[in-house]
């Protein structure tokens, strides 16, 4: 007897309906697993071969891995399991359950992104080994709105899988093919306090930080005249000056300051060597002041991604949404898909206005034109000699 995965409304309420939060702060983290493993049966049951994949130091976050047919080359389907966390009080629909409402679907990960391994499932419904030429893959990971463990993981294992791939993110059906890189920075400087009515008693580190946000601010300029992109709609590197908390007290000679950056890196420019660059002007100021000073990544850095404009995957997305590949400011797991050898593009049928957003939905008329369009590139890549 044949079987298949549940219908597509089923799965979206399901996958809506299991909490999968990833989050820094470990109160609002929660595993994965079962997300993944609603996944994996439904995968199973529509004749994929599956693998579910633990992530090294992270045993409660895995990816899961669903293949159909074999032998080099094919497409990955690519999304990731978990949402950001939420405020259940800012919504009018439940975040939890999946509304139907003025022609939308409303709930946590509609548009960002659980929507699209439903999609994904739904577009291969009815589809056999014996149909591919090229394997199809269904690729679940772990933690993107966090660490990006489950994309890291898979970079670390080496193991190949398709030679394309799409990653559903929220980009209203239009491809997109480069992205700035992700970097968050904490600068700290360490003084010595004391009584403010004596400022010889102590070493202001607030002091010391206001020089070095004028030396931030002063590379940034830098930055922005030396590095251009013509296709990014903000085409220079960005930094912006996004936290400071320094000292306790007003009497009080602050004794220590920190300031936390977000930079937002051009493809070609490479995050090691920016963060060298802020601690040489970091040091320059303690030194010059007397002060201990760190820079120190509050994450690990997203690459920059960038797939070359002339790759099948990028010229097949153009024709069929009729839409030119595009760059976006946010970051995704392409720059870990492209080191694994896979030209890839992100392509989905959420908007990234509504990402990280109470009410959070996903508009019914984009799912046909999603299935439509996910059926025709498994034609091209995985159907096609």
């Amino acid at each position: 007897m044949t079987t298949q995965a549940p219908p597509l409304l089923r799965m979206l309420q399901d996958l809506i309906g299991t909490l999968s939060v990833s989050s820094v702060t470990p109160a609002f983290d929660h595993s994965n697993r079962p997300l993944v493993d609603l996944l994996a049966g439904w995968l199973a049951a529509a004749g994929f071969r599956v693998e579910i994949l633990a992530i090294p130091g992270h045993p409660d976050k895995f990816n899961l891995l669903g293949t159909l047919g074999s032998g080099p080359g094919g497409l990955v389907l690519s999304g990731h399991t978990d949402t950001v966390p939420f405020d259940a009080p800012l919504w009018n629909h439940d975040p939890l359950k999946l509304t139907e409402s003025n022609g939308r679907y409303y709930g946590l990960g509609t548009s960002d992104m659980k929507s699209f391994l439903a999609l994904a499932i739904e577009a291969a419904r009815g589809l056999t080994a014996e149909d591919l030429v090229c394997p199809l893959m269904i690729l679940a990971t772990a933690d993107e709105e966090s660490a990006m463990h489950g994309a890291r993981a898979l970079v670390e294992a080496g193991r190949p899988l398709g030679r394309y791939a799409v990653i559903g993110e929220p980009t209203g059906l239009r491809p997109v093919r480069l992205h700035k890189g992700v970097m968050g920075e904490a600068v700290r400087l360490i003084g010595r306090s004391g009584h403010a009515s004596d400022p010889s008693l102590g070493n202001n580190a607030m002091d010391g930080m206001h020089e070095v946000l004028t030396a931030v601010l002063a590379w940034r300029e830098e930055l922005q005249r030396a590095h251009r992109h013509p296709a990014f709609a903000v085409p220079y590197p960005t930094i912006n000056l996004g936290h400071i908390h320094g000292g306790d007290n007003p009497n009080r000679i602050c004794g220590d300051c920190e300031l936390h950056l977000d930079l937002r890196v051009l493809p070609g420019l490479d995050p090691a060597d920016l963060r060298a660059e802020l601690s040489r002007r970091v040091e320059a100021v303690g030194q010059r002041r007397g002060l201990i000073w760190t820079v120190e990544p509050l994450f690990e850095a997203i690459p920059a991604a960038e797939t070359p404009a002339d790759s099948a995957i990028v010229r097949v997305s153009e024709a069929l949404t009729g839409h030119a590949a595009e760059a976006v400011s946010f970051g995704t797991e392409a720059p870990f898909f492209n080191r694994l050898g896979m030209d890839t593009v992100v392509l989905g049928p959420g908007d990234i206005a509504q990402a990280h957003q109470p009410d959070e939905y996903l508009a019914l008329d984009r799912i046909p034109p999603t299935l439509e369009l996910l059926r025709a590139l498994i034609g091209q890549f995985c159907q096609s000699r």
